[in-house]
């Protein structure tokens, strides 16, 4: 028996769900998989729509993932702020785990964030590309407010350590490949073993070093003050 096409959303409401029905399986198929290999049709089958109807949607396969993005930042965001006002004694360590752990826990989240800048944000509109910005940008801001609060950082040194742990956990999953065949080969070739990546412990080291280089702090700079007699000539040039 033939499965009846799904009809056109016509009310606001019934497009919100249809919307909300991409996203979905979208994500789904994206944690199962990986971003990268899942296509439009591949979407479309799994939500039960023709290609060319969810276009009426979102303009692009990427425009499903961008979206995807901005749902994941804000989650992250929400659910790393509640733990780090958790934390009785924060310091670089353990604020550092608490970001590792937040972004490690999230897969299908760091895969986007790998994708977004990449592949994403390249093919939308610039509507969609500022909307997307608008969200990333504002859970950028609000952690970054906690860490200043939490560490005594500065504005900037809490962007750049944010910028830091997300982009580095989306090159790490890549780099890790888990679940796939490349995965497989360096898995079972020990002379490959350098190629393999445990993200976790890897992302914590880094985002570590870098929180404790911020924390450190900085010493007075002292003018140079010649010693007493004037300065000392190096001796190739004392006698002449």
């Amino acid at each position: 028996m033939t499965q009846a096409a799904p009809r056109r959303a016509r009310s606001a409401g019934a497009k919100q769900q249809r919307q909300r029905a991409i996203l979905d399986a979208a994500r789904s198929l994206g944690t199962e998989r990986s971003v990268r290999e899942v296509t439009l049709t591949d979407i479309a089958t799994e939500v039960g729509m023709h290609k060319s109807a969810m276009l009426r949607y979102f303009e692009t396969r990427e425009q499903i993932f961008l979206a995807l993005t901005a749902e994941g930042w804000q989650d992250w965001s929400a659910a790393l702020r509640s733990r780090l006002s958790d934390l009785s004694d924060p310091g670089p360590e353990s604020v550092a785990a608490v970001i590792t752990e937040s972004l490690v826990a999230r897969p299908f989240f760091c895969d986007l964030l790998a994708q977004a800048p990449l592949n994403l944000e390249r093919n939308v509109s610039l509507d969609a590309a500022y909307a997307f910005k608008k969200i990333a940008l504002g859970e950028v801001a609000s952690v970054t407010g906690m860490l200043q609060e939490l560490l005594g950082i500065n504005e900037r040194q809490a962007t750049d350590a944010i910028s830091t742990a997300t982009s580095m956990a989306g090159a790490l999953w890549q780099m890790a490949a888990p679940g796939t065949r490349l995965r497989s080969l360096y898995e079972t070739h020990p002379e490959l073993t350098h190629a393999l990546v445990d993200v976790e412990p890897q992302l914590t080291r880094i985002v570590t070093a870098l929180l404790r280089g911020m924390c450190a702090p900085t010493p007075a700079t002292r003018p140079s003050v010649p010693p007493r007699g004037g300065p000392v000539l190096p001796e190739s040039i004392r006698g002449l």
